[in-house]
């Protein structure tokens, strides 16, 4: 996913100077190709989160489009009042691209996950929250922020994910996608960000090894949200299932629920996320997932 962000950013900033980024003093093996480039439009501001963000926002007011790159916990948690007054109250034009979505940075311990941030972003107005889960969600999405109006988010994994989407396929800004659609589902799972691929994996077992069809939709874009999707699920009448390496409090299985509340009509919700605890145990990925019960639940 960094390498696809870097890669698109790059095209872009062929033909727009007023592309930039900044970044607190990471990045490093992502950013060079883009600081050799264009070396004055690359600012390092040094392990001072609060300072990138004002700098950010004082370039973008000035008709700037700039791009503000680190570990997801020092993006969006370290310097949040800087984001919620300098850049969402301002509406200004900075792109908040966090790299280690939920526990991929899992020996690095609690410090760096990234298990609060779709919470913490959504709940900003004027902010748009971009939760790609493939390098072609992160192709359309970065795409976006180069017209869109006003600050995003963009939640990326690492590096080494596979595309799951058709290399022609295209992900619209705020709208849902149907991966799987077997007509005759039995449940739905709906993912977004860095279980993606998870997802997958669960709905092909679930078929192969138990023969259940689940419908798999993935949501790129936490907000806005696509609302219109979530309501054309619970009109199936079918269970519905949300899979996030985020916390339950706030992310993607909250706004779901929250359509589900409103529209009023009865159907079977699950939310499969991170409780509402810390992590106190240290291992990669794949063992803290189990630690804390990101598990693929029985259907039958």
């Amino acid at each position: 996913m960094r390498n696809t962000f870097i890669k698109i950013l790059m095209e872009q900033a062929e033909i727009d100077n007023r592309i930039m980024i900044i970044t607190p003093d990471l990045g490093f093996s992502v950013l060079e190709p883009f600081g050799k480039k264009f070396p004055n439009r690359l600012i390092n501001a040094g392990i001072a989160e609060q300072n990138a963000i004002g700098i950010a926002s004082g370039l973008a007011l000035s008709g700037m489009v700039v791009y503000v790159y680190s570990i997801i916990p020092f993006v969006t948690m370290r310097c949040y009042e800087q984001i919620r007054v300098d850049v969402a109250y301002l509406n200004a034009n900075v792109r908040l691209v966090g790299v280690g979505a939920g526990l991929s940075y899992g020996p690095a311990g609690a410090t760096h996950h990234a298990l609060e941030d779709i919470s913490l972003m959504r709940s900003l107005p004027n902010m748009t929250v971009c939760c790609p889960g493939d390098p072609i969600e992160v192709r359309d999405l970065v795409r976006s922020s180069f017209t869109h109006e006003g600050p995003m988010y963009i939640r990326l994994g690492k590096n080494g994910e596979t595309c799951i989407h058709d290399e022609n396929q295209h992900i619209e800004l705020g709208q849902a996608v149907t991966v799987r659609d077997y007509g005759d589902s039995e449940a739905v799972l709906i993912t977004t960000s860095n279980t993606f691929h998870l997802a997958l994996e669960w709905v092909d077992q679930w078929k192969n090894e138990e023969g259940i069809n689940v419908m798999l939709v993935s949501m790129p874009t936490i907000k806005p949200f696509d609302n219109k999707k979530i309501i054309e699920l619970i009109d199936l009448s079918i269970p519905i299932f949300t899979l996030e390496e985020h916390t339950v409090i706030g992310g993607l299985g909250t706004t779901v629920a929250e359509v589900i509340a409103e529209y009023g009509k009865p159907v079977q919700f699950k939310r499969i996320g991170i409780p509402d605890v810390f992590t106190h145990v240290v291992g990669d990925q794949h063992y803290l997932r189990k630690e804390l019960g990101i598990v693929k639940p029985k259907l039958n």
